[in-house]
């Protein structure tokens, strides 16, 4: 990719991605904080601000070279510190906290599919083209992000909300998973797995936005 095109590539997908990267956090911050849980409120998290959630390799090398290297766009930012002790209903919480992420990610993406479809109505405007571009990103990494985190795997999001739902037995079972979740999510990440277990996701959520808004 030539230099100047990676900076019209930056430029437009910059906004997206922080958004659906760090309003996914706080999203969890703020639900953990409505059912009792105040660390995250305490530690400055529950903000807007991407500077507080931004991670160097998740929130900006890894988008960086998938946006220029190709393949499945996603990255991650600070994980959002929640002491699920602290919840009045720990185990039923559980669940909110953890959905409120992926809820996050699908009313951006919502909102990214309405301004495409804006942009898409007046081809005249000088800014419908890149507009659409950056809406498109949006819808991307927004789908992506709550496909990923839906798999029941903890420590994702999907398996916190697993955990929740199933049984006291079953539920200590797979949350012993936790402490290897990540290298799990490694090795699918490097070998085609991951995006076999996501393309089908990704594109229904992408079907029925599309669905939702009319296009």
């Amino acid at each position: 990719m030539q230099i100047d095109q990676l900076i019209q590539t930056i430029s437009i997908a910059a906004i997206p991605i922080l958004f659906a990267i760090t309003l996914h956090e706080a999203a969890h911050g703020y639900v953990a904080k409505h059912f009792g849980d105040m660390t995250a409120y305490q530690m400055g998290r529950i903000s807007l601000n991407p500077l507080r959630h931004i991670d160097p390799v998740g929130t900006v090398l890894l988008p960086l070279l998938t946006l220029t290297l190709g393949g499945v766009l996603f990255g991650w930012a600070k994980p959002v510190p929640v002491n699920f002790g602290a919840l009045r209903n720990p185990k039923k919480d559980m669940l909110w906290v953890a959905l409120a992420g992926p809820a996050s990610n699908f009313l951006m993406a919502l909102v990214w599919a309405l301004l495409f479809k804006v942009a898409y109505a007046y081809p005249e405007n000088y800014f419908a083209v890149p507009m659409m571009d950056m809406a498109k990103v949006g819808i991307q990494i927004n789908t992506v992000l709550m496909a990923l985190n839906l798999i029941p795997l903890p420590p994702l999001d999907g398996g916190r909300i697993a955990v929740s739902m199933l049984p006291n037995r079953q539920a200590y079972q797979l949350s012993r998973v936790e402490p290897y979740g990540m290298f799990i999510l490694i090795i699918l990440a490097i070998t085609p797995l991951l995006g076999w277990i996501l393309y089908p996701m990704v594109k229904l959520l992408q079907q029925i936005l599309f669905l939702m808004v009319g296009l």
